[in-house]
């Protein structure tokens, strides 16, 4: 396999898509955990609605990028469903594991929600990535 083909071209290859699909993740995830975190330490925002706010910028990021560089044809739109995994992975960080200090010493009470968001983001990757390939993004165009 040729560099050029993970970069360029159309692909139905599952291996090339998810190849890309790591890069567009990775970038999303930079925007996402950089503005929840500027939200959060330098705005002074409460980590779920700080979350919420830069899990809006990564997945507009993510779907752009997705659309144009990995899958061509969507089936559905819906994003409630991603929404709701990255919300409630925050909050039971911020609010359940946090309290019970799962971490001990090892973490303040006030960073759960840092490590909470690495989490969110492995299970949405996996449930982004699984849902374009196999149920919104069609390689058949209807």
């Amino acid at each position: 396999m040729k560099i050029k083909q993970l970069f360029s071209g159309d692909t139905d290859n599952t291996f090339i898509q998810f190849f890309r699909y790591v890069f567009v993740g990775g970038f999303a995830f930079v925007v996402d955990y950089g503005i929840m975190t500027a939200l959060v330490e330098l705005c002074r925002f409460e980590p779920v609605i700080a979350a919420t706010i830069s899990f809006v910028a990564g997945l507009l990021v993510n779907y752009v990028l997705s659309t144009f560089w990995i899958f061509k044809n969507s089936k559905i739109k819906n994003r409630l469903a991603e929404f709701g995994i990255n919300a409630a992975i925050i909050w039971l960080f911020e609010e359940i594991l946090a309290s019970k200090l799962i971490f001990g010493t090892l973490l303040p009470q006030d960073k759960y929600y840092l490590v909470g968001k690495l989490v969110s983001t492995v299970i949405v990757f996996i449930w982004n990535f699984a849902g374009r390939k196999f149920i919104i993004f069609d390689k058949n165009k209807d």
